[in-house]
């Protein structure tokens, strides 16, 4: 028999509020945890602070308690599901180099190499948490080889609508790890030419989505947003497939 329940969702690591979003639009209890206050526009999905205290049931009342920005608490027995993007400073191939003495001095690298670390072990208790779908988002980096290869790579341009959405036909290449989820699917459509849609730098290299970002203080933070195409993707796909689970429980 159908039970039509709704999911309990937790987005770690998501300050913009997409995914959260996209699953509130299903009807599901989702909600966005950040250190940071959210742009999405939602504080009262939003849980401020430190994500690690609720990744798992208390031990002894079996439950997660947490508070909102609008300061209801909150209780569920277990999430359904976990999508976390741990940030990536640290981890990503990019800062492979900051590791290197050609280019850093030692104590710098030593420095790095202890962020890498607690950047790393904040990675595995999303791998580890206490829930039968979760799903990890980074780009490729130190966790290929030191946790396992991703499960899939995708990009924005595999869920763009058409060749004209603009927002979401574009490349920026990021890896997935899951647990217990299918692959996502995309829409079909083919690779972008990035000289077409960005052409080329003064040095005469083709320009990307990432490189044409708007600079000043917020760049990094819009760079990390998730594309829409993707959010809806994880909510439509991810969505139906719990929901599907748990009906027939």
């Amino acid at each position: 028999m159908l039970k039509n329940a709704a999911l309990h969702i937790l987005v770690a690591c998501e300050e913009s509020q997409r995914i959260c979003t996209e699953f509130r639009k299903h009807g599901h209890d989702a909600y966005s945890c950040d250190v940071q206050e959210p742009s999405g526009g939602h504080p009262e999905w939003h849980i401020l602070g430190d994500v690690l205290p609720i990744l798992n049931p208390d031990k002894e009342s079996g439950c997660i308690e947490f508070d909102t920005m609008d300061g209801e608490q909150h209780t569920v027995g277990k999430w359904d599901l976990i999508v976390a993007h741990p940030p990536c400073t640290y981890l990503s191939a990019a800062a492979a180099r900051s590791h290197s003495l050609k280019c850093t001095p030692l104590e710098k690298i030593n420095e790095r190499t202890m962020k890498r670390i607690e950047s790393m072990t904040f990675f595995m208790a999303f791998a580890n948490a206490d829930c039968e779908h979760i799903a990890i988002e980074n780009p490729r980096g130190i966790m290929n080889t030191a946790y396992r290869q991703p499960d899939q790579t995708i990009d924005p341009y595999m869920f763009a609508e058409s060749i004209d959405d603009a927002e979401n036909y574009v490349t920026k290449r990021t890896c997935l790890w899951v647990k217990g989820l299918p692959e996502l699917v995309g829409t079909g459509l083919p690779k972008p030419d990035n000289e077409k849609l960005f052409g080329r730098s003064p040095s005469g290299k083709i320009s990307n989505w990432v490189e044409r970002q708007i600079g000043g203080k917020d760049r990094a933070k819009n760079r990390s947003k998730t594309f829409p195409g993707i959010a809806a993707a994880i909510a439509n796909q991810w969505g139906a497939y719990l929901e599907e689970l748990k009906n027939y429980e």
